[in-house]
């Protein structure tokens, strides 16, 4: 009997339904070792040798898992193909005691659960690969030597209940950063001016040129400013300069890489990166689409032939490439072996998949891999082609010497090509038949307001493509990054779905910024991740890297703990304490501020500090309570830090929602 471990009971099942009686597929539920959360569990004397365990709730799998071995002629290990997988099949070796001189032990990997795949893995199966065990190794022992030492000297010297992490804190410090370039930030005033001009039809056309200089895009300052261009155009006689027709191609995007997913699936679908990652294991484990986890964007030959089969059945030749379109991976760390996410079968459309009876997915599955097999399909069609039509038309008073230069664009589709799968927002213009030195009738002239507007805050989409393009983290980490700022209360989401670092967050970044400037170095956390991917490669040995950063950091931090002082961290307040008559201050906790008694501990008195503020509709009208006729909705803050809605009459009025009345409307 061949015995087969994976990581989950899905992926079991999946398998189970390609291979023979001769085979037995089980699975290990995840990690069955790991370092002790009680404890370093780093024998730093000994090469930072660690001390694994099995935790409680994985002894009863194991200990199924070493029977069903002692039954098996062969173990063939085939946990996912990534380091994380690697590491997995590693720690199974060692969990269930096998030994190479008395039973077979093979590796296999695959970036799709499919028939063929399945079985072309067992034709080339391999040992277990040391070097990216190694570099899993490495990185989860750099994770828990920040983590277990870093975060008592923040307990010690800020408050209680604080962590530190070796890549979260890079995050951490771009979202802090962009956060003060907001509050820097200093709006200006700018006006646009718009004429409207009758050819057969209106015609918008914008001012760009006066006296043949381009206006800066802060060029018009003030309304007086703009008032006199508007009322020296009205005298104006306007004529057709210049018009160009050129086509323009629009190219479709390559198939999906981990980071993309999640950041497309945030702008379109509205799931964060960790639910992302969620519903596309439950793909992968059906068999649905390629491994989830990856930076490639090499596509297999196979999946593009049976691609351009459907093009040409379900679309038609006009829609097929002379030959497959392949992408350049930009990551210099991908690993090419890998594939992009793609769908396994490009036949299988999202509207066949409910009919699939071996496959249960809920809705939200269902749309992220209608995602997927759009975007792959998409990728082997052709370009987008429109008609852009340009027109320059020249203004002059024949009262003065001013003359200025306007322009109107128009865009025609002329041909879908992969926008036909793959749909983009884009407006069709249509300009009037036109031709040069042609007068214009003007119609009105409009000057606009502007102001300039500080750098955005970072959503999950953009932070995820900040943290790719600076190489921090790699695709198995975006999501758990994310998670655990959130977690740890050290950012929170705005109305608009952006991360706004908390006073904690704000605190702790501080602290690290001013004391341990590697650990939120961008950079050095990026050449960190080269460094993990060298072992990977075995061009590096894991204990050198370790050991050449853990001295050094262990050595500032001894000095740390002499020359930094407990910050104190409390203001005082008008407050007074109902209980004993004492003034109360604003203490930080976990979750942020919050009220308590000078007198503590002789008296534990606090209370929440009152964050609450009004939600306006679109008008800027105060929301009313859908179950009082008196109160107002308001956006309140729970202990625990998570935002809900209620009415501003509580406690006589209890209604209270998690979700945004604003944006979710309550039906009446």
């Amino acid at each position: 009997m061949n015995l087969i471990i994976v990581e989950s009971p899905t992926k079991a099942s999946t398998i189970s339904r390609f291979l023979g009686k001769d085979f037995k597929v089980e699975s290990s539920y995840g990690h069955i070792r790991d370092l002790p959360k009680s404890k370093l569990g780093i024998d730093l004397e000994n090469n930072f040798e660690p001390q694994y365990i099995i935790p409680v709730k994985a002894k009863k799998k194991v200990s199924l898992l070493k029977k069903e071995a002692e039954k098996a002629e062969r173990v063939i290990l085939a946990t996912d193909e990534d380091r994380e997988g690697e590491a997995i099949a590693f720690h199974l070796i060692e969990a269930l005691g096998l030994n190479q001189k008395k039973i077979e032990i093979k590796r296999i990997v695959f970036h799709e659960i499919t028939d063929k795949a399945i079985k072309q893995a067992l034709k080339n199966s391999r040992d277990i690969d040391i070097n990216m065990v190694n570099s899993q190794q490495a990185r989860r022992i750099l994770d828990r030597l920040v983590g277990y030492k870093l975060s008592p000297f923040l307990w010690k010297k800020i408050m209680s209940r604080l962590s530190a992490g070796r890549v979260q804190s890079a995050a951490l410090k771009l979202i802090v950063e962009r956060e003060n370039e907001i509050k820097k930030f200093k709006t200006e005033e700018y006006w646009s001016i718009v004429a409207t001009l009758f050819k057969i039809k209106n015609i918008e056309t914008i001012l760009y040129k006066i006296n043949n200089e381009t206006i800066p895009k802060l060029g018009i300052k003030t309304k007086e400013e703009a008032e006199k261009i508007v009322k020296d155009l009205e005298k104006c006689e306007f004529k057709i300069l210049e018009i160009k027709t050129k086509e323009l191609k629009k190219n479709p995007l390559p198939p999906f890489t981990t980071s993309t997913l999640q950041q497309e699936a945030s702008k379109r679908l509205r799931f964060s990166a960790k639910q992302t990652m969620i519903f596309a294991q439950g793909l992968y484990e059906n068999g649905l689409i390629t491994y989830h986890r990856t930076d490639s964007l090499n596509m297999s030959k196979d999946a593009l032939s049976a691609t351009q089969k459907w093009i040409e059945k379900n679309l038609g030749k006009e829609y097929l490439l002379p030959s497959f379109r392949f992408f350049k991976t930009k990551s210099k760390l991908a690993q090419e072996a890998h594939e992009a996410i793609r769908p396994t079968r490009p036949d299988l459309t999202p509207e066949k998949l409910n009919e699939q009876v071996n496959i249960k997915l809920e809705k939200n599955g269902v749309r992220l891999y209608d995602l997927i097999w759009r975007r792959f399909i998409a990728s082997q069609l052709p370009q987008a082609c429109f008609n852009s039509t340009r027109v320059e038309i020249k203004a002059e008073n024949p009262l003065n010497s001013t003359s200025y230069i306007l322009y109107a664009t128009g865009n025609i589709l002329k041909f879908d090509g992969f926008l036909k799968i793959w749909p983009t927002q884009f407006e069709e213009k249509e300009l009037p038949q036109l031709k040069e030195n042609e007068d214009l009738k003007l119609i009105k002239v409009d000057s606009f307001q502007h102001f300039t507007e500080p750098p955005a805050r970072y959503n999950e989409a953009s932070l995820i493509k900040t943290l790719e393009e600076y190489g921090i983290g790699r695709p198995s980490t975006y999501a758990p990054i994310i998670s655990v700022l959130q977690g740890r209360n050290y950012t929170e989401k705005d109305e608009n779905r952006r991360f706004k670092p908390t006073e904690i967050g704000e605190l702790v970044n501080k602290i690290l910024t001013n004391h341990f400037p590697k650990i939120v170095d961008i950079q050095f956390t990026a050449e960190m991740e080269e460094k993990l991917d060298k072992i990977a490669e075995g061009k590096e040995e894991w204990q050198k890297i370790v050991g050449e950063f853990y001295w050094p950091f262990a050595e500032n931090l001894e000095k740390k703990y002499e020359e930094v002082e407990k910050q104190k961290i409390e203001e005082k307040t008008e407050e007074i304490c109902e209980k004993c008559n004492s003034p109360m201050i604003i203490k930080y906790g976990r979750f942020g501020k919050f009220l308590a008694c000078s007198k503590f501990p002789e008296c534990k008195n606090t209370k929440n500090i009152n964050t609450s503020f009004k939600i306006t509709d679109n008008e800027g009208n105060a929301m009313r309570c859908p179950q009082c006729p008196e109160g107002i909705i308001v956006r309140k803050k729970t202990k625990k830090g998570r935002f809900f809605y209620g009415c501003d009459k509580y406690p006589a009025c209890k209604y209270a929602s998690w979700s945004n009345p604003k944006i979710d409307p309550i039906s009446k």
